[in-house]
C-alpha cells in the first residue's frame, strides 16, 4: 500500500474523530504573557566535597546571582512578568551531605506563612540567598523561579516523617517568588538523580502557585519528568503551564534535554518552561519555552562558545480557571530559538480513555522477515533496517508493535543506514522506569552494531507515518533533525484503543530520531 494511498487515508481519518488532531490551526489565545528561562555557565566550587564556611559559600553563591542578576535586568527590559533559573544554579554538583552544609537555607513554608524576604530581612537569620534573590523580583517587578539547597531541622525517632538520623532534612528545591518579592512557593524534589547531598521528601508534594498574569503554574525539577510524581498529579489537577528549572545531561538518541522538552509539552499539551545548565564537561545543554502549538529554544552545538542564554517569548495563558484581562503585545522570541507554526492538540486526562491492551487483542502486526536486537539507552531493542527508497516496515519486541511508512526524498544517494525499533521493558540503568518506545533511528555507521548509538547528524529526509498501540495514555512524541533542532510533527493521533500515530513531511534537516516514548508509570514497581 502507498504512503499516500487512499486506504491509509481513510484509516487516518477514522482515527482523528476519537481524540486529537495538530492538523487544525488553534484560534488566537485570548490572553498571552511573555516567559523568560535562563540557560547559566554557572560558576562552580572546584572542590566540592570539601566543606566551606557560610561566608565562603555565600561568596560562591553571590557569583551566580551577580549574574542571574544581569538576566533578570535584560528580561525586564523584555517585557518578561517569569523568569525561570535552572536547577544547581547557584552552588553546582557533587556535594556530600556533610560538604554542602555552608550552602543551605531554611526556606519556610509559604503555605503555612507570608514572608516577603526582601522587605522583612530580618525575620530569618542565614537567609542572604532568599533575600537577594527576592529583591530580585522586586526590582525588576517579576515573578522569579530559582532551584536551591533547603534544610530542614527535625527530631530523629520522635518524628513522625521518618527524620534522618542527623536531625536534618536537606531537599533540593525550587523557590517561587511574585513580582513584590513575597515567597509564593517551595517543592522539595521527588525524584532524586544521584544526588547524595539531598534527601527524597517524606511525602511527594504537589506545589502550585498563582499569577495575575495567568494564573496557575505547577513546579517540577529535572528528572521528575519522567515519573508519576508530581508530574501527573499536577496533569491530573489541571495544571497546564509547568516551571522545570533541570541539570540535564543529554543522551541521544532518545533523552537530547529539548528533544524530551519538547516531547512532554506535547503529550501532555501543556506549556513548559524548561531552563538548564551549559556544561560541556558534564554534557549539559538545553532550554526552551514550549507550548502545545511553538517551541523557542536553545541547543548549543559543539564548539561553541561555553556562555549563558537567555529565551524570552510570548505565549498563551492555557490555565483553565484563569479569568483575567487580556495581554495586547506581539511575540518575543531571541535570534537564536525556533518557532514551530500553530498546530492544535488534546490530551486525555481520564482514566477511561483507554485501557491497557492485553497480549491477546495486541495489533495483528506481521514483524519485518529480518530483524536483529542491539542496545539503545541501556535497552535492548528489537530493529528492522530500511531497506528501501520507501515502503512498510513492522517491528515487534514481545507482544508490542511499531510500524512504520517511509518514503525517503531525493537526492537518494545517501549512504546512511536507518533503522526501526521497538522496546517495550523496564529500564533499569541510572533509574528505574517501565517503557513502551518505537524509535526511528538514523544509525552511526553502515553496519547494524551501530544501530541506537549516538548521532547528532543527518543528511536523509524522508516523510513517514510512525505508529504503535500503548497500553499508556502518557505517550511523548519527537522529532530531531540535523545537528539537534526540532521539527514540530505535521499530524498526532490518538485512537481510542491506545494507538498513536505520527505523521511528519516537510523535513528542516536529515532525521535523526524520531520517537514515541510512552511512559508506563502504573509498572514502575513490578
Amino acid at each position: 500500500m502507498s504512503l499516500w494511498g487512499e486506504t491509509m487515508f481513510l484509516q487516518v481519518v477514522v482515527l482523528v474523530s476519537f481524540f486529537f488532531s495538530f492538523t487544525v490551526p488553534e484560534p488566537a489565545p485570548v490572553s498571552s504573557y511573555v516567559a523568560a528561562v535562563y540557560e547559566h555557565n554557572l560558576v562552580l566550587n572546584p572542590e566540592p566535597r570539601v566543606p566551606l564556611s557560610r561566608r565562603a559559600a555565600l561568596q560562591h553563591m553571590q557569583r551566580n546571582l551577580d549574574v542571574y542578576e544581569q538576566q533578570a535586568a535584560r528580561a525586564a527590559q523584555q517585557g518578561a512578568q517569569i523568569l525561570v533559573f535552572p536547577e544547581d544554579g547557584l552552588q553546582g554538583f557533587n556535594f556530600s551531605r556533610s560538604s554542602i552544609s555552608g550552602y543551605l537555607e531554611t526556606v519556610p513554608d509559604p503555605q503555612q506563612e507570608s514572608w516577603n524576604p526582601c522587605t522583612e530581612p530580618g525575620k530569618y537569620n542565614n537567609t542572604e540567598v532568599l533575600q537577594r534573590l527576592s529583591c530580585m523580583a522586586r526590582r525588576y517587578n517579576l515573578f522569579l523561579v530559582a532551584n536551591m539547597a533547603d534544610l530542614q531541622l527535625c527530631t530523629p525517632k520522635t518524628d513522625l516523617s521518618s527524620c534522618p538520623p542527623d536531625g536534618r532534612w536537606q531537599f533540593n528545591t525550587n523557590v517561587a517568588f511574585s513580582s513584590d518579592g513575597l515567597l509564593v512557593a517551595r517543592y522539595h524534589k521527588q525524584n532524586l538523580y544521584f544526588e547524595e547531598a539531598f534527601d527524597t521528601p517524606p511525602q511527594p508534594e504537589i506545589i502550585t502557585f498563582e499569577t495575575p498574569f495567568a494564573g496557575r503554574f505547577g513546579l517540577i525539577i529535572c528528572f521528575d519528568i519522567l515519573f508519576h510524581k508530581p508530574k501527573v498529579n499536577l496533569l491530573e489537577k489541571g495544571v497546564r503551564q509547568l516551571i522545570y528549572p533541570t541539570a540535564w545531561m543529554n543522551q541521544l538518541p532518545l533523552l537530547d534535554s529539548i528533544q524530551f522538552q519538547r516531547a512532554f509539552s506535547l503529550g501532555a499539551n501543556v506549556t513548559l518552561l524548561a531552563a538548564n545548565i551549559r556544561s560541556d564537561r558534564l554534557i549539559m545543554t538545553g532550554s526552551g519555552i514550549y507550548t502545545p502549538s511553538s517551541s523557542t529554544y536553545h541547543h548549543a552545538q559543539r564548539g561553541d562558545p561555553e556562555e549563558g542564554r537567555l529565551l524570552v517569548a510570548r505565549v498563551p495563558v492555557l490555565d483553565p480557571l484563569w479569568t483575567g484581562q487580556s495581554v495586547v503585545g506581539e511575540g518575543v522570541v531571541s535570534a537564536e530559538s525556533t518557532s514551530s507554526p500553530a498546530m492544535d492538540s488534546g490530551y486525555c486526562h481520564k482514566e477511561s480513555c483507554f485501557d491497557s491492551p492485553s497480549p491477546e487483542t495486541a495489533p495483528s502486526v506481521l514483524p519485518s522477515s529480518t530483524t536483529f536486537l542491539s542496545s539503545m539507552m541501556y535497552d535492548t531493542f528489537t530493529f528492522a533496517l530500511l531497506n528501501e527508497t520507501e515502503g512498510n516496515v513492522n517491528v515487534c519486541n514481545g507482544t508490542f508493535c511499531c510500524h512504520l511508512q517511509y518514503r525517503r526524498l531525493p537526492p537518494g544517494d545517501s549512504k546512511e543506514l536507518y533503522a526501526l525499533g521497538a522496546f517495550a521493558g523496564t529500564h533499569t540503568v541510572n533509574g528505574r522506569y517501565a517503557l513502551q518506545v518505537c524509535a526511528l533511528v538514523r544509525c552511526a555507521g553502515l553496519d547494524v552494531s551501530s544501530c541506537g548509538q549516538e548521532v547528532e547528524e543527518a543528511e536523509t529526509k524522508m516523510d513517514f507515518l510512525l505508529e504503535g498501540r500503548f497500553g499508556t495514555r502518557y505517550v511523548f512524541p519527537s522529532v530531531l533533525v540535523h545537528k539537534l533542532v526540532l521539527d514540530q510533527p505535521e499530524h498526532l493521533e490518538t485512537a481510542a484503543d491506545g494507538r498513536v500515530t505520527m505523521k511528519h513531511s516537510t523535513m528542516t534537516g536529515g532525521l535523526v530520531t524520531a520517537c514515541l516514548y510512552g511512559r508506563m508509570y502504573h509498572l514502575d514497581n513490578e
